[in-house]
């Protein structure tokens, strides 16, 4: 089970820090990753880490202003959000799959999820 927190509104310019807690399975075996969903647009890969070698994917439109991290001890995945923009407005989902050569990320690979939290930025 996952556990997604953190979303709400912040201006143009400011940052959140998405939380996603993962119970019931160790998480270090397994690929992270956020992903979002705007009104009327498709789901898109936002950042996926893969938390047993440290592998890490960010999509070219959050790259420098956002960043994945895992603390096991929590068994939690972060996802810091920063130089936030109009355009990150969306549900965001943390999502997980079991890790394997094959895994990106794309989210239709992911087959357990979290149940959204909402950001909104405004400009």
């Amino acid at each position: 089970q996952l556990q997604a927190s953190g979303g709400g509104l912040v201006q143009a310019g400011g940052s959140l820090r998405l939380s996603c807690a993962a119970s019931g399975f160790p998480p270090d075996d397994y690929v992270i990753g956020w992903f979002r969903q705007a009104p009327g647009k498709e789901r898109e890969a936002v950042s996926c880490l893969s938390v047993s070698d440290g592998g890490l994917y960010y999509a070219e439109s959050v790259k420098g202003r956002f960043s994945i991290s895992s603390d096991n001890a929590k068994n939690t995945v972060y996802l810091q959000m920063n130089s936030l923009k109009a355009e990150d407005t969306a549900v965001y989902y943390c999502a997980a799959v079991r890790d394997r050569p094959s895994i990106t990320c794309s989210w239709y690979q992911y087959d357990h999820w979290g149940q959204g939290t909402l950001v909104t930025v405004s400009s």
